[in-house]
This record gives C-alpha cells, structure tokens and sequence, in this order.
C-alpha cells in the first residue's frame, strides 16, 4: 500500500512497516509524531531520523503492509520479501534467502571480481558490457554456482529473506 493509506492506519493505532523490516512504525498520538521502532528494539521520533534521503525513499514506497506477529520479527514473525526486493538487496551487498529453500545454510550473493583460469594457464577476467564483473552466486552445501539462475518459483515468491 501507498505511505498515505499506511499513514492512515498509523493514525488508527495499527503498526506499518515495510516487508523486509524487523521493526516498524507507529504514530504517538501524545507526541503527534510518528515513532520508528528498529530491528534492535530502540525507539525514536521520525523527526530525529539521521539519515533523512533513506527516510524520505522509505516513505514514498507503495509496499508498506500492517506489521504484525507473523511478518514483523519485532513482533514475534519473520521478515520477507519478494525477489524484486531480494535483488536490491543483493546489490547493496547482502545475502539472502528463501525461507522455502530446503536445505540449510544455503544463499545467493552478488559476486564481483570475477576470473577464470584456462586450460593453458591464462588468468580470464570476466567482463559483461552489460553487467560489468559481476554475476549471482549461489552458496550450497556443495559449493559455490556461480550464474545463479532463479527459478519461475524463486522469482515470484515472497518468503525472501535476509541471511541471519
């Protein structure tokens, strides 16, 4: 949902967040101001956010949802996302996962610097014109795929989520 519909629910006592969030958002009617609740359980005043653009791209998302016991670790849930959100998150350096994946500690990560060695010893750096040097990893309990192919499961499921 948009922030103004969120906003809304905010100002009817319902907690928000967005899906990927261990914390949420609240509004203090006492104070007038809206109360953001971290991952880490700390409580501040929007107005004293510290790093206002991050705040301000939140803001004008259209994926806040009601935060709850099931999507809201803060609250007792887990966090997840779809794989639109998993591949910004990949950008940004983090590893994730699907929560449906079978197997244990398994991942995907964005791998840079990439380089091959050829059958007669030359060292091969891998350069995309599109790309540059860069391809999706997955990290099994066999080893590393690199060129990681999602699945049409994978790319339309929700249960993404940060590798903890």
């Amino acid at each position: 949902m948009k922030f103004s519909k969120a906003f809304e629910l905010m100002k009817h006592g319902e907690k928000v967040k967005l899906p990927s969030w261990g914390g949420y958002w609240y509004w203090d009617g006492s104070r007038k101001t809206i109360i953001i609740h971290t991952k880490d359980g700390i409580e501040m005043d929007i107005r004293k956010t510290e790093i206002v653009e991050y705040t301000l791209s939140n803001i004008v998302s259209e994926e806040w949802i009601i935060a709850d016991e099931t999507n809201c670790p803060e609250l007792g849930g887990k966090a997840t996302f779809s794989f639109g959100e998993a591949i910004k998150y990949l950008k940004r350096g983090k590893k994730v996962k699907r929560e449906g994946w079978n197997g244990k500690n398994q991942y995907i990560q964005l791998a840079t610097g990439i380089s091959y060695k050829t059958q007669n010893g030359e060292i091969v750096n891998c350069e995309h014109d599109a790309i540059g040097n860069m391809a999706v990893a997955f990290v099994g309990t066999s080893g590393v795929q690199m060129g990681w192919l999602a699945s049409q499961a994978d790319m339309l499921a929700d249960d993404w989520m940060f590798v903890e």
